[in-house]
């Protein structure tokens, strides 16, 4: 009988990409993907019956509450789906021996830092968003001590809403886009975070068995400017980029000034060579652009 992985979260950049990807393991595992309709992860209650009926050997949650500067004003539903939800897959991945693979990000960091954050790193998140994520990691790991938990950052994808797909609009719309010069990260192009995940699967069922808290990112290190001015040249486009301050562009939640996350636990524990991001946002925009 084929192990069953279960993906919330199927209608985000990830979930999606995963979907995508499934095609190419179906001989190998029978995959379930849920969303809201499937899995309402506001009704903690719905996790347990979920198990009960599909009873997974991988449970990969890719589902979250994202609105970052609606999360200042919704916390409770922040703090529900991210943090709540969590911890009830956690105690059912527990209880029905199934690997819970639990992706999270760099917000949960200050981003006051100057070198890549290492997994290790005291968090210390500037915004609710992050609070609720950071809880999230907090809550599986009590309840669930061989969990893997993935901090990712500046996703991006041709599905859904993201920066890259942003950028491209506005810059067909405009002749000249502000963007922000001073918050400092490293992109990640959801399909190779994808592939990576089905790679951490195929590691365990060989007994490459791991927990613990992971980042994992594109290589390289941008300012949202250069991120803009990499999407313009890939889309030959004319609009004129101005870089501004992060004064300059108020938001209702702070952001990190630096997102940089130390990737080397991935690689060495997976044996997983990470993508430059250049590489991957052409491979995009290439798909994006047909």
């Amino acid at each position: 009988m084929k192990p069953v992985v279960a993906i919330t979260g199927k209608s985000g950049q990830l979930g999606w990409e995963l979907q995508q990807l499934a095609v190419a393991f179906e001989d190998r595992y029978l995959f379930i993907f849920t969303d809201r309709l499937q899995l309402d992860l506001s009704n903690p209650d719905s996790i347990a019956v979920f198990f009960e009926q599909y009873r997974p050997a991988y449970f990969i949650n890719c589902a979250a509450y994202t609105a970052v500067d609606k999360a200042e004003l919704e916390q409770e539903v922040a703090l529900l789906v991210n943090a709540k939800a969590v911890e009830q897959m956690a105690i059912c991945c527990e209880l029905y021996a199934c690997k819970f693979i639990a992706i999270s990000t760099d917000y949960v960091f200050d981003g006051d830092g100057t070198t890549p954050y290492k997994t290790d790193t005291v968090t210390d998140p500037v915004n609710y968003y992050g609070y609720s994520k950071r809880l999230g990691e907090q809550l599986a790991q009590q309840n669930n001590p061989s969990c893997i938990i993935v901090r990712t950052s500046w996703v991006y994808s041709m599905h859904g809403n993201n920066f890259v797909k942003t950028m491209l609009r506005l810059m067909r719309e405009r002749t000249e886009l502000k963007v922000v010069g001073d918050q400092i990260g490293s992109p990640t192009y959801a399909a190779d975070l994808a592939a990576a995940l089905m790679q951490v699967i195929e590691a365990q069922e060989k007994g490459n068995i791991h927990s613990g808290i992971y980042h994992y990112s594109n290589t390289g290190v941008i300012s949202w400017y250069e991120f803009a001015e990499a999407i313009r040249s890939f889309a030959a486009l004319n609009c004129t980029l101005i870089p501004i301050t992060t004064p300059e562009y108020p938001t209702p939640a702070k952001r990190p000034a630096y997102s940089v996350m130390n990737t080397d636990s991935f690689i060495r524990d997976f044996n997983i060579p990470l993508k430059q991001w250049e590489t991957s946002l052409q491979a995009c925009m290439q798909l994006l652009l047909k």
